[in-house]
């Protein structure tokens, strides 16, 4: 018998099948992580196919050495989900394959923690000499019950616990010890559904895609929660998405409040145990519900009754480093190779999914109001301009600030946004004009002031701040546009005897530290919390009754045909933390261009007249979803190299307009926005491609890069970010 195995290493000359014997004294399942030769070394690989014959001369043919499980790690659906991606997003067998398993696990850094106890053994007569003391003092601990080695040993020595144990009257026992993500556990608080939320239940039954748009506060995660209680009712088990680890502290504890062991949380923040066991006990099926970040959706569940993607217009769904997929896609595989309903819940939902609802691709559900029955709060928008012509030039508006005086005089909360950390965006000379950049990326330095460095926040590195210009050596140096930091420094001189936290990626680095920061919000009366989009959605404090948008404009003017709608979904996602609960609520809004017709949607809720808007602009200007953006990265240390590899393949895709025509509707090579990250220079083909001919021409772009590229090269499709 003969093995197909992928050689789990992350080249592209390795990319495919290769053919090992299975020894005869070996039993050999398909899933199975195997060690075998390669070249001069042992490496590991994993079995994807068993046949009786091979493809080439047998003698030639190496043996699988060993077996690293005795039980296959991947399961039969995940293997057929590899084929899925590999066809779909053009990515390596191996880098998929990798996904499917906790990286320590795979690199043999973490296995399973067992804790050692010694018992008495029943029926034997004991003799001992009077010197034993010891061997009889820990017969006589033991008298009670098993006590551990670790204890036993650090009171009364491991010799004496040998001896023991050799002479047969103790014996010694293992057990498993779980690593379980700490979670502070809400009570099972069951409310009674309203009429909408009830035919919402009772709709999502069928094996198709739900698109569920309930307005913020509409009670979409009591509906989720009922869903996947009735999946578990049938004997199957449920994967729930959401987008930003900050979220999972509140998720969890009302999710484990309602189904105790049975949910299981997978995300980036646990510890390489945790994640390893959290990874075991659903791969066993002890647990049977998976919670967490993009990467739950490769949990490894079977018999899935329920998918679930919460805020699923976010952009972090999508993978933006290898390998690129896009969450919503996988989460359509599995849905459909279960038969099982996908349910897509947002307050704003992304342009693309809205226009499947409207063509009947997905069923659309909404819930128009709130679940209490409490309005949206209403948005006041701060003209800043005014706010200058009146004198006042600093950060908040006097508007906020009053507002922010009467929250802090009620004892009650408010919340800051503004989507960028640090203290300032950049540093630049006013004499001549020198931005601090990083000497790996192309990109601008920004200051954090708490750690007095320069920081890239692309590749991490560090820099002294600038106290002169390198360049003319003036010391008239400019700070950039406010970040997190600015904002909590100038609200503690007006507020100082206030609790103010701060949440974005600087102060969230730490485990387990977006549950502390949102622990102390809830039970600082007054408090501020300012943050970046971490807090803008899913949180829900009562006492919040006031939200602050620093900035709105931030998102607006990017060079990317979504930056109206990130905006909108933005503005809507954070004013929606305003006024959960009986207090009402108000959200103050300041932006240097009032009269952008995103203000007026946002600030009446209005996403219906937004969408009208926004659908008709991206048909007109032959955007997506009416076309699909291809978009080919090269990256490289070497330029020369990437900007010669970049002609070649632009060259040959050039001819493909020859043969499709009209169907390109736009085709451009050019260095990408930001020429260099982490020392690597980037280039880019870009395409827009009418979507009857889109996965042709799509395929055969991959095949000319293909055969002309040994660099990295990334395809995104529709992509999040043209940076």
């Amino acid at each position: 018998m003969f093995a197909e195995i992928i050689i789990d290493q992350d080249a592209k000359a390795l990319d495919r099948v290769f053919e090992y014997k299975i020894p005869e004294d070996m039993t050999i399942c398909v899933g199975m992580r195997v060690y075998i030769p390669f070249s001069s070394r042992m490496v590991q690989g994993f079995v994807v196919g068993i046949k009786e014959t091979c493809n080439y001369e047998e003698s030639k043919i190496k043996e699988i050495r060993s077996k690293i499980e005795e039980t296959p790690a991947i399961k039969g659906e995940m293997l057929q989900l590899m084929k899925f991606m590999a066809d779909k997003n053009h990515l390596k067998l191996a880098s998929i394959l990798r996904l499917f398993l906790p990286a320590e696990m795979r690199e043999g850094r973490v296995k399973e923690l067992f804790k050692t106890y010694y018992s008495l053994v029943d029926g034997i007569e004991v003799k001992l000499s009077k010197s034993a003391k010891k061997q009889q003092e820990i017969l006589d601990e033991l008298q009670n019950g098993r006590v551990s080695a670790a204890q036993l040993g650090d009171k009364f020595g491991y010799s004496a616990l040998k001896a023991l144990l050799e002479k047969g009257y103790i014996k010694k026992e293992s057990e498993e010890i779980k690593r379980s993500p700490f979670v502070v556990m809400q009570e099972d608080r069951r409310v009674n559904l309203n009429e909408g939320q009830r035919e919402a239940i009772k709709t999502i039954c069928e094996n198709k895609t739900y698109l569920l748009h309930g307005v913020t506060g509409s009670g979409k995660t009591e509906i989720y929660m009922n869903l996947i209680e009735r999946t578990l009712q049938e004997g199957k088990n449920a994967i729930m998405l959401v987008p930003e680890i900050s979220l999972t502290p509140q998720i969890m504890s009302n999710f484990k409040g309602r189904f105790g062991e049975s949910v299981a949380l997978l995300h980036s923040g646990l510890s390489a145990g945790e994640r390893f066991d959290e990874w075991k006990r659903l791969f066993s099926g002890e647990a049977r519900i998976a919670i967490g970040a993009r990467s739950a959706i490769f949990a490894p569940l079977e018999n899935l009754g329920m998918v679930i993607i919460d805020e699923e217009h976010e952009a972090s769904y999508i993978s933006e480093s290898n390998p690129r997929y896009d969450t919503h896609d996988v989460a359509e595989f599995r849905a459909r190779f279960n038969g099982c309903p996908l349910v897509l819940g947002s307050a704003t939902p992304s342009t693309e999914s809205y226009q499947r609802a409207k063509e009947g691709v997905y069923q659309l559900i909404e819930l128009p109001v709130r679940a209490n029955g409490r309005p949206l709060p209403p948005v006041q928008i701060i003209d800043m301009m005014g706010e200058i012509r009146s004198g006042n030039s600093g950060i908040f508006s006097n508007q906020l600030l009053a507002d922010l005086a009467n929250v802090i005089n009620n004892k009650k909360q408010a919340m800051i946004f503004i989507n960028r950390r640090g203290f300032s965006s950049f540093m630049r000379c006013r004499d001549c004009g020198y931005v601090a950049k990083c000497s790996d990326c192309d990109v601008s330095l920004v200051y954090h002031r708490e750690d007095n460095r320069l920081k890239c926040h692309y590749c991490g590195k560090q820099y002294k701040v600038l106290n002169r210009c390198p360049n003319c050596k003036s010391e008239n140096i400019k700070h950039g546009a406010v970040g997190t930091e600015q904002i909590v420094h100038k609200l503690q001189e007006y507020f100082p005897d206030v609790k103010i936290l701060r949440m974005d990626n600087d102060t969230t680095s730490t485990k387990n530290a977006h549950q502390k920061i949102l622990s102390e919000f809830k039970v600082s009366k007054p408090g501020i919390l300012v943050g970046t989009q971490m807090i803008a959605k899913g949180h829900d404090f009562e006492d919040v009754t006031l939200v602050g948008i620093v900035d709105a404009d931030q998102s607006l003017y990017h060079t990317d045909y979504r930056s109206t709608e990130r905006t909108f979904a933005l503005i809507t996602q954070v004013a929606g933390r305003a006024g959960r609960s009986e207090a009402e609520g108000k959200v103050v809004l300041q932006t240097y261009s009032p009269r952008h017709y995103v203000y007026k949607f946002a600030a009446n809720y209005d996403y219906k007249g937004f969408f009208k808007k926004e659908i008709n602009m991206r048909q007109t200007a032959q955007f997506p979803p009416f076309t699909r953006i291809l978009r080919v990265l090269f990256s490289d240390f070497d330029e020369n190299y990437v900007r010669e590899l970049l002609k070649i393949c632009y060259t040959e895709i050039e001819k493909l307009k020859g043969v499709y025509g009209d169907d390109i509707l736009y085709l451009d090579a050019m260095k990408s926005p930001i020429k260099r990250i982490q020392d690597k220079y980037r280039y880019q083909i870009m395409m827009r491609l009418k979507l009857n001919k889109a996965d042709e021409i799509e395929n055969e772009v991959f095949k000319i890069v293909d055969r002309a590229s040994k660099t990295s090269v990334f395809f995104e499709v529709n992509p999040q970010n043209l940076s």
